[in-house]
């Protein structure tokens, strides 16, 4: 489909040349509409329709510099292409500065009308090419609203799973709760509590997660302290809480991988507390430090020393420590030089801390 013929608003107190002007562009495939004096070419400029102005400078009572600043402020203003007889280059300088686009002078006869033709095309150009920027803008930013407001509405979705899985498998831990503290054996009491430390391990970070701005990363530390205050709560009915200590720097790893630390660190903690210190209390200390590259959990105490890494064999634990530390490609040592049981457990940081990268 053809486009319309652009329409130029050709404003000069000289009706012989504007009729000259209307001719000569008009045989180029524009339309002309002319106006002999400043206050009916804004009353025309103002009912729209209008591509291009063509302003000269020379009108009775007024100059076009001083039609310009009005033109200018008309709704999505078109081009000025300004128009003098003049040959002083301040003029054009002047027009340039107060908005033109362009200046042809009228002086050189022979070649004003194909300059003023040619000056007319750039505008047009020049316009097209900005409102089509602007289009494109405009696009983009509608695209990163869209982006943002489908990436609000995830996040929001995601924060509601993790409230709803952390509440149900809070619900779980007071099953198994109810149900050890109905049963009469101490064994069945004892890996019942130890069933209810592991989901609530899993249920604290579901916490964090509905509270974190950014669902993939979780503060270690933090997490790690409240299992430490969960474990010193509920364990043998609270009888821990005086005997762990734990110290941490500030470090932030992925979510999948915080779970898995923290079961395993659960892991570690049940075992001293049940083992380390038989038929006495010992303390139990739990460090947690960021290290270039790599993360280093280390629990600790000072009592009989017992082998707690295996894998595959020996209890649940050391199971579910080495099927974890298998899935994160963790490294878990235990210090022989250590009188009671240390260990160690190093990952290599998938994310970097916000302190660290300032």
């Amino acid at each position: 489909m053809e486009e319309p013929a652009a329409t130029v608003l050709y404003i000069d107190d000289d009706p012989a040349l504007a009729r000259l002007v209307e001719k000569d562009l008009s045989r180029h495939g524009y339309r002309v509409e002319k106006a002999l004096a400043g206050a009916e070419g804004l009353v025309r400029l103002r009912a729209g329709g209008i591509d291009v102005v063509a302003l000269d400078h020379n009108m009775p009572g007024e100059t076009g510099l001083d039609l310009l600043p009005a033109i200018l402020a008309v709704p999505d203003p078109p081009p000025v292409v300004y128009v003098t007889g003049e040959r002083e280059s301040r003029i054009a300088v002047a027009a340039l500065k107060a908005g033109a686009v362009d200046y042809v002078v009228k002086e050189a006869y022979e070649d004003f009308y194909p300059l003023l033709r040619a000056a007319i095309a750039g505008a047009l150009e020049a316009r097209a090419l900005r409102r089509a920027r602007e289009r494109a803008e405009a696009e983009l930013r509608a695209s990163r609203d869209r982006f943002q407001a489908l990436a609000d509405e995830r996040a929001l979705l995601i924060h509601e799973m993790n409230h709803r899985v952390g509440n149900s498998l809070q619900l779980v831990a007071s099953l198994l709760n109810m149900q050890a503290s109905a049963s009469e054996d101490p064994k069945v009491r004892t890996a019942l509590g130890e069933a209810t430390s592991r989901v609530m391990a899993i249920a604290q970070l579901h916490r964090r997660l509905h509270s974190h701005d950014d669902v993939r990363l979780i503060a270690l530390d933090q997490y790690l302290a409240s299992l430490m205050d969960d474990l010193a709560r509920t364990f043998d009915n609270g009888a821990a809480a005086d005997r762990l200590a734990f110290v941490s720097e500030a470090v932030e790893v992925r979510a999948d991988e915080a779970v898995s630390l923290g079961v395993i660190v659960t892991e570690l903690v049940i075992n001293a507390l049940k083992y380390a210190y038989p038929g006495d209390l010992g303390p139990v200390r739990v460090f947690c430090r960021a290290r270039p590259g790599t993360v280093e959990i280390v629990v600790e105490d000072d009592g009989i020393g017992a082998d707690v890494t295996g894998g595959k064999k020996g209890g649940l634990g050391r199971r579910i420590i080495g099927a974890l530390a298998a899935k994160l490609g963790a490294n878990v040592e235990q210090d022989p030089a250590h009188a009671g049981t240390r260990v160690m457990i190093r990952v290599a940081r998938t994310s970097e801390p916000a302190a660290d990268a300032a």
